[in-house]
């Protein structure tokens, strides 16, 4: 049976269509994906998040021991509230999973890992935080995200004015703590504001006064396109244990330097950038009708592939995707639609940055 969120019995006042979601019955759309993801990219709308797995880790190596646990370097985060995007590899260079980490204090660190992985990403913190001394303790608590232009200004509506205040003067990557909310200016859709921790009992009355104020409840149908629209990855799609940070797109996450840092994945990642990174990811538009499909195939002069993510584009009107490639310059590039050889194009990611359709999409 699906595990479910303090907000379900809110979904279903709302009309949401429930579906299972890697073992939890979240909402898909509440009438139509379209709608919600229009209103996300021009307005807001309000996203149930509390799936994901809020994870606090306490001690005074802690920091040392997340120099060792994640690819990108946590010695960056020097301010309280600060935040990381990285990724947690095994030690083959493979993708365990991709996180937040936040910093409080030299002795307490957040992290936030994602709901189908949760088991195994505790499994493996709590094997390696023993030699650390680290206490490890997951939160219960719910996670909602308000995202969209006008997302930050509808949120603080419902802070009071100090934490309002604390909360517009953050930066984007960055935490503060109010009223009782964790509050961090992050998402997963592209657009500016809040993913928002809270204790369980308040979260349904939060939302309903989300409502109240015009942010709209959105499923995970519209949180797919618009964060394959922003660029950004899928864990167990565009990534998993198979796949390096290199194959993925997201050499962006890993710090290598200084080489004298340790950790999980270092030398297979070493190994892969000596001998050259065999494969890659690149983002397609395809400019006929059609939509783009996970599992299709993809033909280049470097060899064939498939499309990881892929959807018709709302704000682009076309479809778009991700594919996993063999390395090298690809030449003309065409997807098997269903027999059919349909000619696409390689672009940079993102598709749409800040509710705009990229040049050249």
């Amino acid at each position: 049976m699906s595990k479910t969120t303090v907000l379900n019995a809110l979904h279903r006042t709302l009309g949401a269509k429930m579906v299972d979601f890697g073992g939890w019955d979240m909402p898909l759309h509440y009438g139509s994906q379209l709608d919600e993801h229009h209103q996300v990219r021009r307005d807001s709308g309000w996203f149930d998040v509390s799936h994901m797995t809020v994870v606090d880790l306490h001690g005074p190596k802690v920091r040392e021991f997340l120099r060792y646990l994640v690819a990108n370097n946590v010695d960056k985060l020097k301010a309280r509230g600060k935040a990381l995007y990285t990724c947690m590899l095994n030690e083959q260079g493979g993708v365990i999973d991709d996180l937040i980490v936040y910093f409080q204090t030299e002795s307490w660190f957040r992290v936030v890992v994602n709901a189908a992985t949760r088991d195994k990403d505790m499994a493996w913190i709590e094997k390696h935080a023993k030699a650390f001394d680290i206490e490890v303790t997951e939160r219960a608590l719910a996670m909602v995200a308000v995202q969209g232009p006008n997302a930050r200004a509808k949120a603080h509506s419902l802070f009071s004015a100090e934490t309002a205040a604390a909360a517009a003067a953050l930066s984007k990557f960055s935490a503060c703590e109010g009223d009782g909310y964790f509050i961090a200016r992050t998402g997963y859709t592209g657009e500016d504001g809040y993913e928002i921790i809270l204790p369980e009992a308040e979260a349904p009355d939060f939302c309903r006064r989300l409502q109240a104020a015009g942010v709209k409840a959105a499923g995970l149908g519209a949180r797919d396109t618009l964060r394959l629209e922003a660029g950004m990855n899928l864990y167990g799609q565009d990534m998993d244990e198979s796949i390096s940070p290199f194959e993925a797109g997201l050499a962006w996450t890993v710090a290598m330097a200084p080489a004298t840092r340790d950790f999980v994945g270092r030398k297979a990642l070493e190994t892969q950038l000596s001998s050259g990174v065999p494969r890659q990811l690149v983002a397609l538009v395809m400019d006929e009708k059609g939509v783009l499909r996970h599992g299709q195939t993809v033909h280049s002069a470097m060899g064939v592939g498939e499309i990881l993510s892929g959807t018709y584009s709302p704000s682009a009107m076309k479809g778009i995707a991700f594919a996993r490639l063999p390395a090298g310059e690809l030449g003309e590039v065409k997807v098997d639609i269903r027999g059919k050889l349909v000619d696409v194009r390689v672009v940079k990611a993102p598709f749409v940055r800040d509710g705009q359709v990229q040049a050249g999409i």
